[in-house]
C-alpha cells in the first residue's frame, strides 16, 4: 500500500484503493491508502502550521527544491512516462511527453522563485515612500483530474510552492500513482514537514473537507462544471480565492481555403489523440460547404487507419478509454447523437484486443446541428461531430454558440479570416492551423464562460492566483 503524506510523515490507513491499468484490467499497478475526514483535517492543520515558516523561506531555498525535483523528473521521464501510460491509458510517447512537460514546469517555477519582484513608486504626498509587494496566498487546496496525472499536478503544485504557499493535494482517484511519485520526489528534494501534504481519497470526503475548512485560503480545481460550481458555492462563506478549470466544447473551423492535409492533421490530432480525453480537444468540427465532403472523407480514412490498442504496445496510435464509466458515457453520447439525427460516419465500436481493456474505435459523427447534445455537452472521449456551414460568418457564429469558452481553432490560408477569428473567438486560447489541444508550459492557460473562473494557470500569470498584493506606505 502506498501511503499518504501528512506533516512530513508517510501514513497508511485502514482502507486502500487499487489502481487498475485501463489497457489491461488484470494489471493492478498498486494499492493506495485512502484518507478520511480525520486525515484530511490533519493535513490542513499541518499546512496551516507550516505556512508561517515556509512563506518567509528564501527564494534560493525554493529554487533549489523545485530544480532538484524538476531534474529528477526529467532523468526519470521514461520510467514515469510508462507509469502514466499504465494508469491513465495514454500511449507511451504521450506519457513520456507529458512527463517532460512536468519537469519543464518545475524548472520554470524554480527560476520564477528568483524573479518575484515588487514596485517602489512615488507617493502624491511629499516624503512618503510606497512599496508594492507580493505575498503568498496561504494554504492552497489542490484538486486535480485524471486525464493529465503528471502535468496538471505539476502546474498547480510548482507555482504554489514557488510563491511560498503550503499545499494540501488531492489527486484524482483513478490516477494516484503518478501523483504519489511527484510528491515523493518533492519530499525527498527537501521540502519541510507540512509544506506539501498528499491526501488520496474520495472527492465527496477529502475534497469536501478541504472546501468546508476556513483554513484553506485558496482552492485550485480542474474537473467538471458541476463540481466546480459546487466548490464556488461552498467557498463563498469563506471568501477564499478560487481558480476553476471546468472543461470545454472546443470548435475547430475548417474553411474552404484551408490546406486539406493540414486541416486533417490538425483535426485528428486535436480530436482523437490522448483518446480525446483532453479538455482542449476539438470536439466540434465546423466545416464550410466547399471543403466539407473532401474533409469528412479524408478524416474518416485517417481514423480507419489508426491503431487502437494497449497504450504500451509499439505502433499504437490511441490507447483505451480511462475506465468503464467513461466508456459507457462515450457510447451513450454516440447513441444519443444517432437518435437525434447524426450519422455515425465511422468508428464508435467496442474493440477486443489481446488484453481486456476499455477500447473504443474513434468516432466521427456527421450531419449534426448546433442544438444536438453532441454539440452542447462535453463527451471527453474519442468522439467528434461535424457541422456543415455556409461560410466564415456562420462558422464563427456556430463556434461561439456554446456555454464553454476554453480553446478554439481555425484552419485557413487567409490572413483576414485568421486575424478576425483570433479577435472574435469567445475563448481563452485560439489556434490557427494548429490543434486546439497542446499548449506551451510558460504561457497562460484558461478560458471564459463556464470553462474557467479565476486567474489563469501556468507561466508568470500564475502569480495572480498564488500571491496577494500588499501596498505599504512609509513616512519620513
Amino acid at each position: 500500500m502506498r501511503p499518504l503524506l501528512i506533516n512530513g510523515e508517510w501514513l497508511t490507513t485502514s482502507h486502500a484503493s487499487e489502481n487498475i491499468n485501463p489497457s489491461d484490467t488484470s494489471d493492478v499497478i498498486d494499492s493506495f491508502a485512502q484518507a478520511g475526514l480525520a486525515e484530511t483535517q490533519d493535513a490542513i492543520s499541518a499546512a496551516d502550521a507550516a505556512f508561517a515558516s515556509w512563506s518567509l523561506s528564501t527564494p534560493q531555498k525554493r529554487h533549489d527544491i523545485l530544480k532538484t525535483a524538476g531534474d529528477e523528473i526529467m532523468r526519470r521521464k521514461d520510467e514515469i512516462g510508462e507509469l502514466l501510460s499504465r494508469e491513465e491509458g495514454k500511449i507511451l510517447a504521450e506519457g513520456i511527453g507529458e512527463t517532460v512537460r512536468a519537469a519543464q514546469i518545475f524548472l520554470f517555477f524554480a527560476a520564477e522563485s528568483l524573479r518575484l519582484t515588487g514596485d517602489k513608486v512615488a507617493s502624491v504626498r511629499p516624503g512618503v515612500e510606497v512599496d508594492i509587494t507580493r505575498e503568498p496566498a496561504g494554504v492552497v487546496g489542490i484538486i486535480t483530474p485524471w486525464n493529465f496525472p503528471v502535468a496538471i499536478p505539476a502546474w498547480k503544485i510548482a507555482p504554489a510552492l514557488c510563491y511560498g504557499n503550503t499545499v494540501v493535494f488531492k489527486p484524482a482517484e483513478l490516477v494516484p500513482a503518478c501523483s504519489w511519485t511527484i510528491v515523493d520526489i518533492l519530499h525527498r528534494a527537501g521540502l519541510p514537514a507540512g509544506v506539501l501534504n498528499l491526501v488520496m481519497g474520495a472527492g465527496s470526503v477529502v475534497g469536501q473537507c478541504m472546501v468546508d475548512d476556513a483554513r484553506v485560503n485558496a482552492i485550485t480545481f480542474t474537473g467538471s462544471v458541476g463540481t466546480g460550481a459546487r466548490i464556488a458555492k461552498d467557498s463563498l462563506p469563506h471568501m477564499r480565492r478560487l481558480q476553476l478549470e471546468m472543461g470545454g466544447k472546443n470548435p475547430l473551423v475548417i474553411l474552404d481555403d484551408a490546406d486539406l492535409d493540414v486541416a486533417v492533421d490538425v483535426a485528428v490530432n486535436g480530436s482523437y489523440y490522448s483518446t480525446g480525453q483532453r479538455c482542449t480537444a476539438s470536439s466540434r468540427l465546423i466545416v464550410t460547404e466547399g471543403i466539407h465532403a473532401r474533409f469528412v472523407e479524408a478524416v474518416a480514412e485517417r481514423l480507419n487507419n489508426l491503431v487502437v490498442d494497449h497504450a504500451l504496445k509499439p505502433g499504437t496510435d490511441i490507447g483505451p478509454v480511462v475506465d468503464a464509466t467513461q466508456l459507457e458515457q462515450d457510447c451513450a453520447y454516440i447513441e444519443t447523437a444517432r437518435r437525434e439525427g447524426g450519422n455515425l460516419r465511422t468508428g464508435g465500436a467496442l474493440l477486443k484486443r489481446d488484453t481486456q481493456g476499455y477500447y473504443l474505435s474513434p468516432a466521427l459523427i456527421t450531419d449534426t446541428t448546433p442544438d444536438m447534445r453532441i454539440n452542447r455537452e462535453e463527451v471527453f472521449g474519442p468522439v467528434a461531430s461535424v457541422m456543415r456551414v455556409r461560410d466564415y460568418d456562420e462558422a464563427l457564429s456556430v463556434a461561439n454558440d456554446s456555454e464553454f469558452g476554453l480553446s478554439a481553432g481555425i484552419c485557413t490560408t487567409s490572413l483576414k479570416y485568421a486575424s478576425d477569428f483570433k479577435r472574435k473567438s469567445e475563448v481563452g486560447m485560439v489556434m490557427v492551423n494548429l490543434p486546439t489541444a497542446g499548449v506551451d508550459y510558460h504561457v497562460p492557460f484558461g478560458g471564459r464562460k463556464n470553462s474557467s473562473l479565476g486567474p489563469r494557470e501556468q507561466g508568470s500569470y500564475a502569480k495572480e492566483f498564488y500571491t496577494t498584493v500588499k501596498t505599504a506606505y512609509t513616512a519620513p
